[in-house]
């Protein structure tokens, strides 16, 4: 294997003081992996207008912070790195609101150091929440290469066919829903597997590139490529 490319979140680890690129490409992530973060808020019990404040806060701090020592002693895996991260700044949160009712002030207690300090989500230890924050992460994976592969269809002059297609990228189609969608877009329906097959083997490589953007080492690829396979397809209670 050849070297391997820099990565978003690679250069955000390889960084340090204020480099403005890896600030960027930090930015970029929290934008695409924004909604797991909010389900996992929305499943802590917090609703409406509170659950976009609390996520919106998240991201500013961890925008501000860049990164810390827990990213790098976890290797490089994103995923990883935002889920501690998050469940710490609710730690962190519950803590400074306790701290406020006992009359004492607001704590301040680092994203790293807020769950060494004692103040565990309730709820995690059921393992929902988790679950649930790893399903929405591959998700919004998916969505990102979904995006991508349209602009690349945009681009190439052929986003109606895409649009039509789009359906059956995700879920094999039955032999009849071939045989009325060939007949709609005027195709035989082999033209039509096969411009679905292409269309599929695309989306997988684009999604395997916005994952080597959530790692630092390739070798975790291959395992982050399976753990998003198998978070998309585990049940989550009550979903």
């Amino acid at each position: 294997m050849g070297g391997f490319r820099t990565t978003r979140w690679s250069l955000v680890l390889q960084a340090r003081g204020d480099d403005g690129s890896a600030g960027m490409a930090l930015a970029e992530l929290c934008r695409i992996y924004h909604p797991p973060v909010l389900a996992y808020v929305r499943s802590r019990g917090f609703a409406g207008a509170e659950s976009e404040d609390l996520a919106q806060g998240f991201f500013e701090q961890l925008l501000r912070l860049r990164t810390d020592a827990r990213a790098e002693r976890e290797r490089g895996r994103f995923r990883v790195y935002l889920l501690v991260a998050l469940k710490n700044f609710l730690a962190n949160q519950s803590a400074a609101a306790q701290a406020f009712k006992r009359g004492g002030g607001v704590a301040d207690l680092s994203l790293d150091r807020a769950a060494e300090a004692g103040f565990e989500p309730a709820g995690d230890r059921e393992g929902q929440p988790e679950a649930l924050f790893e399903r929405e992460f591959a998700r919004a994976t998916v969505e990102a290469a979904l995006r991508r592969l349209r602009g690349e269809a945009e681009a190439a002059g052929k986003l109606a066919l895409f649009e039509a297609l789009r359906p059956f990228l995700l879920e094999t189609p039955e032999r009849d829903e071939y045989a009325l969608l060939a007949d709609r877009l005027g195709l035989r329906r082999n033209t039509l597997a096969v411009a679905i097959h292409r269309l599929r083997q695309r989306l997988q490589e684009l999604v395997r590139e916005l994952l080597a953007d959530t790692v630092a080492d390739p070798e975790q690829l291959d395992g982050e490529a399976a753990h998003l396979r198998a978070s998309l397809v585990a049940p989550v209670a009550g979903r």
